[in-house]
Formats: C-alpha cells, sequence, structure tokens
C-alpha cells in the first residue's frame, strides 16, 4: 500500500507552525509495512484542498490528513472530503455528547460555536479525540482510504496510536519493525564500508546507514505478518554486524551515549566526579539531564586555568612548565585529582584546544587529551578533532564519555 500525506493549514506553509506530525506520520505508517512517497502542504482553501485529494489519488491508494477540523469556516477537511466522495455531513450524536462533556454542558456559547465538529460524512468510521474537541475520521470509499486527523500533534499522535494502528493493521496484513544498532568512534563512511555487502544485498531486512550529530546509527528494518517473524529476520543480521563493529557499538534503540554510561554508574552504584578544560562543563552537564544520576554524580568542576588546575585539581606546576597544559601528563593529573578529591570510583578530564584561535603547528586547533579513572586505574588518549569550536567540544564530550563506558563495562 502506498500513502500520501497531506497536512492542510496556512500557517504551516508560511512556516508559522513546524510540521512535525509528517515526521511522525511518516515514522508510523513505515512500521506498518506503508510506503509514505509524496507529501503535500496545502493552505486552507477549497479549490486547492479539493485538487491535492485528486493528485494523492493518483498516485496511492491511502491518503493521511492532518489540519482543518476547527470549528470555524475556514477549516474544510471533513467538509471537502465529503465533497470529493459526493458524501453527506450527518450528525454524529456520541462525538456531540463527547464535545459537551469535554466543554461543560453548561458553556451553550462554546458548545454551539463547536458543534460544526461533530458532523462527519455518512459511512465513516469516526475516531474519538480525548485530548481536544475534533474528532478523526476513516473513510474508506470505491478502493480509497482517507484518514483525517487534528492537527495540534498531542492530538494527532494518541489517535493514530490508539485507533488508527489497529485499522490499517488490519488493511495491510503487514507490519514493519526495526532494530537501531548506535555506534561511535567510527566514521560513517568506514562504517559502511566494512558492512557495505549488507546494506547494497540485503532486500528483507534491509540495512541502512545514518549520520547524527554525536554518534552514527545502522537501522535493520524487516518486513513481516508478526513481530516474531520480523525479529527472526533481523536477529542473524545484527549478529553479523556485531561480528565486525562490536567494538563500536555502545546501544541500541533510541538511548543515547550519556544515558547509557549515567545508567550503568547508577545500577552498579559506581561514584564519578568530572575535571573539564576545554568541554567547559559539557560533560557533567550531559550527565545530570539522567533521573536518578544524584545519587552517584559527586562533583563537576570547570579548571580552565593553570592556577585553577593547580589548586583545585592539585596538577602538578612543574608538570604544566615542561609539557603545557593540553598533554598527557596534565590529563592524568587532573583527572587523579578529581577522583582523589571527590572520593569517588569513577572520574573524567578533557584538556584540549577548542579554537578558533590557540593552536600550534606542534599543538594545533582540535588537540585534546582525555583522561579516565575507574577504580584507581587511569588511561589516557589523544584526539585530533575536526570543525569548530562547539563540534570540538561536542565531540570530546561524547568521546571521554565512551571511554568511561568501555572501562566500566568490564566491571
Amino acid at each position: 500500500m502506498k500513502a500520501e500525506i497531506i497536512s492542510i493549514g496556512t500557517e504551516i506553509l508560511l512556516g508559522d507552525i513546524v510540521n512535525t506530525n509528517a515526521q511522525f506520520l511518516s515514522q508510523e505508517l513505515a512500521l506498518l509495512g506503508i510506503d509514505v512517497y509524496h507529501q503535500q502542504v496545502v493552505g486552507d482553501n477549497e479549490e486547492r484542498i479539493l485538487e491535492a485529494f485528486e493528485k494523492s489519488y493518483e498516485r496511492c491508494d491511502l491518503i493521511v490528513t492532518t489540519g482543518g477540523l476547527g470549528p470555524t469556516q475556514d477549516d474544510l477537511t471533513k467538509e471537502l472530503a465529503a465533497k470529493y466522495f459526493n458524501k453527506k455531513l450527518i450528525l454524529h450524536e456520541p462525538s456531540l455528547k463527547a464535545l459537551e462533556k469535554y466543554l461543560g454542558s453548561s458553556d451553550k456559547k462554546s458548545l454551539e460555536a463547536n458543534r460544526k465538529q461533530a458532523y462527519f460524512q455518512e459511512g465513516c468510521k469516526v475516531l474519538p479525540n480525548l485530548n481536544g474537541t475534533a474528532p478523526g475520521a476513516l473513510i474508506n470509499e470505491n478502493n480509497k482510504i482517507m484518514i483525517i486527523l487534528p492537527g495540534p500533534p498531542k492530538e494527532v499522535i494518541p489517535m493514530f496510536k490508539n485507533y488508527v494502528v489497529n485499522e490499517l493493521q488490519g488493511i495491510t496484513g503487514t507490519i514493519i519493525k526495526s532494530k537501531t544498532v548506535r555506534l561511535i568512534g567510527i566514521g560513517e563512511s568506514l562504517m559502511s564500508e566494512i558492512v557495505d555487502d549488507l546494506i547494497n544485498e540485503s532486500t528483507n531486512p534491509t540495512v541502512a546507514p545514518y549520520a547524527k550529530d554525536k554518534d552514527v546509527i545502522l537501522r535493520i528494518t524487516a518486513k513481516g505478518k508478526d513481530e516474531e517473524e520480523c525479529i527472526n529476520l533481523i536477529d542473524p543480521v545484527y549478529k553479523v554486524i556485531e561480528s565486525r563493529l562490536g567494538e563500536y557499538i555502545y546501544g541500541e534503540g533510541e538511548i543515547s551515549l550519556e544515558n547509557k554510561v549515567a545508567e550503568i554508574l547508577c545500577k552498579s552504584n559506581l561514584t564519578i566526579a568530572t575535571a573539564e578544560s576545554c568541554t567547559g562543563g559539557m560533560i557533567a552537564s550531559t550527565l545530570i539531564s539522567y533521573p536518578g544520576i544524584s545519587e552517584v554524580f559527586m562533583e563537576g568542576v570547570v579548571t580552565y586555568s593553570n592556577e585553577a588546575k593547580i589548586k583545585r585539581l592539585g596538577v602538578k606546576k612543574e608538570t604544566l612548565d615542561k609539557f603545557g597544559a593540553v598533554s598527557k601528563e596534565t590529563a592524568k593529573e587532573m583527572v587523579e585529582g578529581i577522583a582523589k578529591e571527590a572520593n569517588t570510583n569513577t572520574a573524567i578530564a578533557t584538556t584540549g584546544i577548542a579554537g578558533p584561535g590557540g593552536g600550534t603547528e606542534e599543538k594545533p586547533v582540535g588537540l585534546v587529551y582525555i583522561g579516565v579513572y575507574v577504580n584507581g586505574n587511569v588511561k589516557v588518549k589523544k584526539f585530533n578533532f575536526k570543525g569548530n569550536r562547539e563540534n570540538i567540544r561536542s565531540k570530546a564530550t561524547m568521546y571521554a564519555l565512551n571511554m568511561l563506558r568501555k572501562e566500566i563495562e568490564k566491571i
């Protein structure tokens, strides 16, 4: 089955509203085995909306609309759908009663103003709206399906998940399931090269690479009659990917690297402290976004100056004079110092040159040393990151967290 999404509303065309509904619906339809090849955005105009319906049905079986279900005269979606299918709009008594309950039966003025929202095309299936005043509808006429949804995402998402998914699963008889593999420490091009045969030769499941700001992703997607069949198709492919790229895999699904690290720290009751120079508190900030991290996160300091490194972390002046602030030796003393000061099981320290200035031929912009301390053992690694100041700081943060992850997973 092929589908098209039509987002209705002049405010979307003008850029006043970001069209997150289209992204959500595309993802959800894909999980149902329904291909989305086109999307449209149409203003609140009768002629153009009818034209959009006509063109969409020339190339697809299913239209999903969002918006245009409000109580005002320029909310036209249901009315124009009825016109397109040559059907009457009739009052849907359950929707009127739900509207009375939502607005309050004593509010006669609002109820009359919103009464339009309780009218639906004869023969359609009405989709209840538990989060607003505009129910949706499913129309199935002459082998053409139209799903009409409201505009606000807080109404679209639960309506689709609670009502539309079951209806479409019954129609398609197929589902799509994906497994997302998250990697760090490897670029998208090298990753793709290592699993090139899987990307280019697999059909069911398919394997697709994606690059994100902080990591890279491989998504394995299978189509089957049910979840069990999809899982049986995905698992053998995942095992091949794991055998080739296991050292770079840090998680699956939607978990972020920082949450993965925080989760391990909390579950293992490992305390942590951070001492940051070039990352300026980014590591601490990402960790403390995790609920419950307060049980193990003891302290985070930003020691930007040499004086702060000496006074706060106990870095030796001789070390700074001989090797410089950006050095393996300084990173080692920084991470040892914060672990001792905070009395923690683990610690992270960063020192580097984030730019845009400050680099030399010997120590260029992007040079970062990261130190990790775990139960008395210290590892320091040198990195040369590319990009602007924020990219360098962000990459240093992620690589520092990944270094720690690798070490604490060994415990």
